[in-house]
């Protein structure tokens, strides 16, 4: 079974997450899907479940882009000694808002069709050829706040027409949101140095009442590589200004975006993707993996890398960026100009 899984799992890669329904999916015991930005009916857990045949514990856990808390989900809840399988997607064709009202129109420009699956394992024998070790994981809701609870919301707009609204508080938000999560984080992942440093500053400005601006620590003193969920420009932006991350840190993220588009939780798995194309994944290696969600949401997975992935030695098919790493990054300017010579208005 197990090598009929691993091969199976091989073969996920190259065809994303279909080829799974139907042969390894029959062996696990747990699956857990992570839907779109809005859930589809019937639901993807509906669909796996009648896919595997109610095989298997059949039990499947539907957030709307938190991989990776149903990560965290499925390592503290399954059995022991046994594997579980994550399925990410992402498909906005059900939900292209056909309307006029600008804020609603932006998630037909930023959204796109994707999907990932990842198989976990809590078997001590899978250790040795495994490629990652989840190390920590953070979740963050700020649901009890008003203007988090609305900043994402699916509606109609006066003429009827459902679409997905963002209002211009999410960036504020998504802020607000990354700070409570790095708070909790921070104490689990940086050196002692930073926690002091960042200790220091809190005692001056609670205790000592003392004018200083807040100490954001360095991150990249203790994690290596940077997998920032890919939901625009403006997120990432402002991201790489917060965290002081370099445009090096930033490739995996914002090519994710200019290739992929927004694939809601699945496009941390194509910027962790591009980081092995590129041979960037050495052993040891720590990988940050932060995703955002309505909600609003703000979910952190540090992985460890058990080994370095040769990029030299990935197929075409074993990984999306294999066929285009040589032309990547490439320079996205804020404002191109359109080529209309390009478009045919019909008659």
């Amino acid at each position: 079974m197990d090598r009929e899984l691993l091969r199976t799992v091989k073969l996920a890669t190259k065809n994303h997450a279909g080829v799974l329904f139907r042969r390894a999916v029959r062996h696990l015991p747990h699956i857990v899907a992570v839907t779109a930005l809005v859930a589809a009916a019937p639901r993807l857990s509906t669909l796996l479940t009648a896919a595997v045949g109610g095989g298997g514990m059949g039990w499947a856990r539907v957030v709307p882009c938190t991989a990776l808390f149903v990560y965290n989900c499925a390592c503290q809840y399954v059995h022991e000694n046994t594997y579980a399988l994550v399925v990410s997607t992402e498909n906005i064709t059900l939900n292209a808002y056909m309307g006029n009202n600008r804020p609603m129109l932006v998630t037909n420009t930023l959204f796109r069709v994707g999907g990932a699956a990842i198989l976990l394992s809590n078997r001590a024998a899978d250790r040795r050829r495994a490629k990652y070790q989840l190390i920590h994981t953070v979740r963050t809701h700020r649901g009890a706040h008003d203007q988090s609870f609305g900043c994402v919301t699916q509606e109609e707009d006066d003429a009827g027409e459902v679409g997905v609204s963002l209002s211009k508080e999410l960036m504020v938000v998504a802020g607000e949101a990354l700070k409570t999560n790095i708070t909790t984080l921070g104490p689990l992942v940086l050196p002692i140095s930073e926690q002091l440093r960042f200790l220091a500053t809190v005692v001056l400005k609670k205790v000592f009442r003392a004018d200083v601006k807040a100490y954001l620590p360095d991150f990249k003193l203790a994690l290596d590589h940077f997998c920032i969920h890919a939901g625009g420009r403006g997120v990432l932006d402002e991201l790489e200004k917060s965290l002081k991350l370099s445009p090096w840190d930033m490739e995996p993220s914002r090519m994710t975006l200019y290739r992929f588009g927004n694939t809601s939780s699945s496009s941390l798995w194509y910027e962790l993707a591009y980081c092995e194309a590129k041979g960037r994944i050495k052993r040891g290696d720590r990988v940050w993996q932060i995703a955002f969600g309505s909600g609003f949401k703000c979910n952190s997975a540090v992985w460890k890398a058990l080994r370095t992935v040769d990029a030299a030695g990935l197929a075409p098919g074993d990984n999306p960026w294999m066929k285009e790493v040589d032309m990547l990054p490439v320079d996205v300017p804020k404002v191109a100009p359109i080529d209309e010579s390009s478009y045919q208005i019909p008659n």
